[in-house]
């Protein structure tokens, strides 16, 4: 099937995969056209890759637009024109400006999943990006190239990719099941607001867990259980519900609602409550 045959919005669910999230609505809305869109990963990849995506715009003449998004703790291939490059952990928002007309495509590992494939601690990656070239030691030119064919049909994007991460799949490391279930436990339980949490509940040092999490996500587990909580006050607030704002704050594990304000500005760039009233 051709992408452009669908009328996807990156709140849609696409092929088992749930809504997009993390999306910090902050902008206007872009003039002209702007698509996402999300396919589940196939089965051969799956154990190290979380989903596969794709943006694509085409801007009216003279209009740009900013995009920011709130990352998650997932390492990123990110192939845009003729490059390919490996994204890290972005501790702060991600900004983009659009212009023109242009796409990216991108594969998101799980949690961990992208250790294997570096060989070394993910944190090395941490706020950088590097060439996926220098990862896998040979050169990404006709990957670039074969992606730029095959971008509006599902079917061999999917095989594309598949191809290329399968020349070069690593050996199987138990270790990233381990850490993408602590991981998903930190997202699924809103109980989970301290570190200490995770070592009372899974039987581990909080020593070994801070360098399971550094060497395998990339960052530690205080960020991963400050940055789930931050995203839950998001979708949250998107609901344009009424708040009672201490109360909220206490909920995600600040202890009072100035500590939660200083974070959530510094981090999303407007206070809650004019995110709130923005959304």
């Amino acid at each position: 099937m051709k992408l452009d045959d669908r009328k996807n919005a990156s709140s849609e669910k696409i092929d088992g995969v749930g809504p997009a999230r993390g999306v910090l609505k902050i902008s206007e809305p872009p003039r002209g056209q702007f698509q996402h869109w999300r396919l589940a990963a196939p089965a051969t990849i799956a154990p190290l890759v979380q989903h596969i995506w794709m943006v694509r715009w085409n801007l009216d003449e003279g209009a740009s637009h900013v995009a920011r998004t709130l990352p998650y703790p997932n390492v990123h291939i990110v192939v845009e024109d003729d490059q390919a490059q490996i994204h890290g952990i972005n501790r702060g928002r991600f900004t983009r400006e659009l212009k023109g007309k242009g796409s990216a495509i991108g594969v998101k590992f799980r949690p961990g999943g992208f250790y294997p494939f570096l060989k070394k601690s993910v944190s090395t990656l941490r706020n950088r990006a590097v060439t996926l070239e220098s990862v896998v030691g040979e050169s990404t030119r006709d990957f670039c190239r074969e992606l730029a064919m095959v971008d509006i049909d599902e079917n061999a994007l999917l095989g594309c990719i598949e191809s290329f991460l399968l020349r070069h799949w690593p050996d199987v490391d138990p270790n990233v099941d381990r850490v993408a279930a602590l991981v998903a436990a930190i997202e699924a339980d809103r109980t989970i607001l301290r570190v200490e949490d995770l070592v009372a509940r899974y039987a581990l040092t909080k020593r070994s867990l801070q360098r399971l999490f550094e060497h395998y996500v990339g960052i530690g587990p205080k960020w991963v259980i400050n940055r789930f909580r931050m995203h839950e006050a998001v979708e949250r607030l998107k609901l344009a519900e009424p708040v009672d704002w201490a109360a909220f704050a206490l909920e995600l594990g600040y202890f009072d609602q100035a500590h939660f304000n200083r974070d959530f500005k510094a981090l999303i760039g407007c206070t809650p409550r004019r995110y709130a009233d923005s959304a």
